[in-house]
């Protein structure tokens, strides 16, 4: 509306007016959903504990560091066990240790409260029909069913599932003018959060599943000629064009058939 306003000569309140209304009329704008109050409070909740969990990690970071500047290598310890583990490995330096405690003070206080929100969206989770509905599909879990459904709301007010990947920004941007036709990486508009649930959910799919799906077999096929990163985009695109369907339809996740092997004669 601002570029195509500084093209009048006068720019006055009455051609402001007129102009903006021309504009509505063009079609370029169009009507915005507006989430229920209670998906508003779902995503508020999503976006707390991922704040905490990311502050923790910054803390995590931090003492590694320290660690690191008095020669220890901490490894990966799991998150319960982390203060324990810096305690041990630090022993007996005084110096180390005074800089080290008030951080392992924090992360613990701060660990209370991240099992606290996440006890929050297990409960939820756990009443909501529409979310165990979709975790019936490998590698979504109670976060990224929570998020979705969070994200999408009313799954009525898209005309096809797959334009729900192009909502999370897990299409390709495309750029195209004469000769010039250019298709770039994904584009990354829409929601963040659900699109970060969406990748990992993809991850988990891939890495940690152990049972057999058409959906898995599609995505490890792209992982050889692609590479496992792309192969990550793909399924998560694409299960969040399937979560959308089976949320529609009211039906539960399809494994598919797996292709029988050559047999011996």
């Amino acid at each position: 509306a601002n570029a195509a306003m500084k093209t009048m000569p006068n720019k006055t309140d009455r051609n402001d007016a007129r102009a903006l209304a021309q504009i509505m009329r063009t079609g370029w704008y169009r009507q915005v959903h507006v989430k229920t109050r209670q998906c508003r409070l779902w995503r508020a909740l999503l976006v707390a504990r991922r704040t905490v969990l990311n502050e923790m990690r910054s803390i995590e970071n931090v003492v590694r560091a320290i660690l690191r500047e008095a020669g220890i290598k901490l490894g990966t310890p799991s998150r319960t066990a982390f203060a324990d583990r810096v305690r041990e490995l630090v022993g007996a330096d005084a110096e180390a240790m005074v800089m080290v405690e008030p951080l392992l003070s924090i992360l613990g206080s701060m660990l209370k409260e991240f099992a606290r929100l996440t006890k929050q969206v297990l409960d939820i989770v756990r009443k909501e029909e529409v979310c165990r509905r979709l975790m019936s599909a490998p590698g979504v879990g109670p976060i990224t069913s929570l998020t979705f459904r969070a994200t999408i709301d009313r799954p009525e007010r898209f005309g096809s599932s797959r334009a729900v990947g192009a909502h999370l920004g897990l299409t390709p941007a495309r750029y195209q003018s004469g000769e010039t036709d250019i298709q770039g990486k994904v584009s990354r508009c829409g929601d963040e959060l659900a699109r970060t649930a969406l990748y990992e959910a993809a991850h988990s799919l891939l890495v940690r599943s152990k049972k057999w799906s058409s959906l898995r077999a599609w995505g490890m096929n792209i992982a050889k000629r692609r590479g496992m990163a792309r192969a990550r985009v793909a399924v998560a695109r694409k299960l969040a064009v399937i979560l959308h369907r089976m949320w529609a339809d009211a039906t539960e996740f399809r494994f598919g058939k797996e292709a029988a092997g050559p047999t011996l004669a």
